[in-house]
């Protein structure tokens, strides 16, 4: 029998990686639906198409779409990255990595970095990413694909991209197209609101074109052209906790191999991002405009380029923060509309892709079940959440004092959550766990333990180990990771087997998203 109530009608506003990761999920996998899907975008509109660092999440949304990762890398310049550099965050002069990947083992019901602790102040030299694989891996610029044996030191993490996000969206529009996906050029100068139900009913393109849908997708980036400037759904301000406001991005030319990790170096009022591409280098400098002007941000920007800058400078503006529903009425926020969090830890595309896959794990008929809405509300309002507390960590957790901004976010006042989670781990170094959420326990420790923050107690189970057993055991597991680098592949020559990889048809085995 035909479901009449179905949502037979989506309309997706706006291009850009949202639109376009939002349009390959829904043409392909509702291909055999009767559902039809249109986006609409201007070529007068830019888009913001900075983010270029990604999470291991993105190899699993372009899997499920059946997307070939060897061609997919060639077509957008992809390199492959195993974590995060942060330079001059816990004070200046320090360097950690957050991987995606675990420290050590647990032993005993006791997480190994209560173990690395004990050592530590028994005189061990080696600092805890020596004990992490694609941190070893990262620094001596080694990239090979995980293994499923789980008893093998090579399963122990996963891996993402730096890609041309501009290359992605025009990948995806090729994917959508060839799927059905019907694409309408033109600036939307109207939207119709139905007088009863507060719907948007359809919107109006410039020369008089009317585009009616059951569903309306905004992809419109920071202005929300339907879910705020049509609904008026509102937007929570976080600037107290997450004080930049402003980013310049420059792109330049390559002087060196590029690196399987994304560097994040802390300024004197804000930072500053080196994403390696295979044709280039992306870079950027995130800041606060109460602290510096933009002219003195831009100059220090291109003072730390590598090579030579390869176009002019693009100035962003934006407010951290979300929209009080991201599921208004009919009208879902998917990207930049429905919230920004700063490009810290590479979060923008996971919550481009996390919104798609609740939508179509909670896909309305035509009357917007609202306990749907709520739903998909509460989930992604607490993964944003999570996320919001986790960025405000690598800020408040510094020693650093030697600017205004820097003396403004050590002493903050913070969030509830985020405090209570930072006391419990500098007393006892455990931590406030959660199941659901992008960043789980090893990501925390990267950034405690990488930022100087020492618990005064440890787990009381250690006291079963000896000193010598606990030092002999950190020797062997350092060597044995540091074995199994050194069999790794050189990153570069990772990239080169790409266009073979191309050419013979790509398999590989894999290892499930890190956190599994």
């Amino acid at each position: 029998m035909t479901n009449t109530s179905i949502v037979q009608r989506v309309a997706i506003v706006g291009g850009g990686s949202a639109g376009w990761m939002t349009a390959a999920a829904l043409t392909e996998l509702f291909k055999d639906l009767p559902i039809s899907i249109s986006l609409i975008e201007s070529n007068q509109v830019g888009t913001v198409g900075v983010g270029e660092a990604t999470l291991p999440h993105l190899r699993f949304f372009n899997q499920r779409l059946g997307i070939n990762e060897p061609e997919f890398m060639k077509f957008v310049n992809a390199t492959y990255k195993l974590g995060i550099e942060f330079v001059n965050w816990g004070q200046i002069g320090d360097a950690y990595i957050h991987p995606f990947g675990d420290f050590g083992v647990p032993a005993n019901g006791v997480d190994f970095h209560h173990y690395w602790l004990k050592a530590r102040a028994m005189g061990l030299g080696s600092p805890i990413g020596r004990f992490s694989l694609p941190v070893v891996a990262a620094l001596e610029e080694k990239f090979d694909f995980p293994r499923s044996d789980r008893s093998s030191w090579l399963s122990t993490y996963s891996y993402a991209y730096h890609i041309d996000a501009g290359l992605y969206a025009k990948y995806l529009r090729e994917f959508s197209e060839q799927r059905g996906l019907i694409r309408v050029e033109g600036l939307i100068n109207d939207v119709a609101l139905n007088p009863c139900t507060g719907f948007v009913e359809s919107v109006r393109i410039e020369g008089g074109q009317s585009v009616e849908a059951d569903l309306f997708i905004d992809c419109s980036g920071f202005r929300g052209l339907l879910i705020e400037q049509a609904l008026k759904t509102g937007y929570e301000h976080w600037n107290k906790w997450l004080p930049c406001d402003r980013a310049i991005a420059i792109p330049s030319a390559s002087n060196s191999s590029p690196l399987p990790y994304t560097r994040a170096t802390a300024d004197s009022a804000g930072w500053r991002w080196r994403i390696p591409l295979q044709n280039r280098v992306g870079n950027g400098h995130v800041y606060c405009s109460d602290y510096i002007s933009d002219d003195d941000a831009e100059m220090k920007l291109r003072d730390g380029l590598d090579g030579e800058a390869l176009a002019s400078a693009n100035r962003l503006r934006f407010n951290t923060g979300r929209r009080r529903k991201m599921w208004n009425k009919n009208v879902v926020a998917i990207g930049l509309s429905g919230g920004f969090l700063e490009p810290l830890e590479s979060t923008g595309i996971h919550l481009i892709q996390l919104a798609i896959m609740k939508l179509i794990e909670f896909f309305p008929d035509r009357e917007m079940e609202p306990q749907y809405q709520r739903e998909f509300n509460r989930s992604m309002d607490m993964e944003i959440n999570r996320i919001k507390n986790f960025l405000i960590l690598h800020y408040n957790a510094t020693a650093r004092d030697d600017t205004e901004f820097w003396r403004y976010v050590r002493s903050m006042s913070l969030p509830t959550e985020l405090e209570d989670k930072i006391e419990l781990f500098k007393e006892t170094g455990h931590m406030l766990g959660y199941r659901e959420g992008l960043f789980l326990e090893p990501s925390w420790v990267a950034v405690f333990l990488g930022q100087r923050v020492w618990p005064k107690r440890l787990d009381p189970r250690l006291a079963k180990i000896s000193e010598a057993q606990l030092l002999s055991k950190l020797n062997k597991l350092e060597k044995a990771i540091k074995d199994d680098v050194d069999e790794m592949p050189l990153h570069v020559e990772a990239l080169d087997d790409i266009d073979s990889q191309v050419r013979q048809g790509w398999r590989k085995t894999g290892l499930n998203l890190y956190g599994r």
